[in-house]
């Protein structure tokens, strides 16, 4: 099986993305989250306690999801990231020497990119998928039709400003996955509101067929 079938099988449609909050409610989110049906996590390094919601979501979900780290801006984070038992890891750029620890650790690597240089340079370097970013405010489904038009060998996830209604108008567009943030998640990792998380994560889940 090629390696973005395992992925699209994995991670599934949609990644949720956790960042910030106070720690506290990491593991009541991901909990949720995997209850609803969302497959695969992202709990980026400038969330508190990433390390330890990493381990414990694996510990507890690693049979049912697939759990990453996001924002990876070291090649050292993802030491820590392996170790905590990390899937797959997020950069919002793309640095080869990230690249290369990931797969020395065994991780998927999604590095960023936004224009198609950026893009075919990511996949070349070794990107199991190129997380087009900030993919609303490049111009969103119409901007990688366009894209992926001359460049439909590279595969895309993209992220950053996608709600939960247009999820499915970028998977129709060819990506294989598309990562949501804020717009799924909310305030639960500040204030703990699960249930308007579980009605968000739910619609997503049926908005995109799983």
């Amino acid at each position: 099986m090629a390696e973005t079938e395992r992925h699209r099988h994995q991670a599934g449609p949609a990644i949720a993305i956790l960042r910030g909050g106070t720690g506290e409610h990491v593991e009541d989110v991901v909990a949720v989250l995997v209850e609803s049906g969302i497959r695969a996590i992202e709990i980026t390094t400038n969330t508190p306690r990433w390390r330890e919601g990493i381990a414990w979501a694996v510990e507890r979900y690693g049979r049912s999801a697939t759990l990453g780290v996001g924002t990876v801006i070291e090649p050292r984070q993802l030491d820590e990231a392996a170790a905590a038992g990390a899937s797959f890891a997020v950069s919002p750029h793309t640095d080869p020497a990230i690249g290369e620890r990931a797969h020395e650790r065994g991780l998927g690597w999604y590095p960023g990119a936004a224009t198609p240089t950026e893009i075919v340079r990511a996949w070349r370097h070794g990107a199991r998928a190129v997380k087009v970013f900030p993919a609303a405010q490049l111009g969103g489904p119409a901007f990688l039709r366009q894209v992926l038009a001359p460049l439909d060998f590279v595969d895309v996830v993209p992220s950053g400003g996608i709600g939960v209604e247009d999820a499915g108008d970028y998977l129709a567009a060819g990506a294989v996955a598309v990562g949501i943030g804020s717009p799924l998640v909310g305030g639960a990792l500040t204030d703990g509101d699960l249930d308007g998380l579980r009605s968000r994560a739910e619609r997503l889940v049926a908005a995109l067929g799983r």
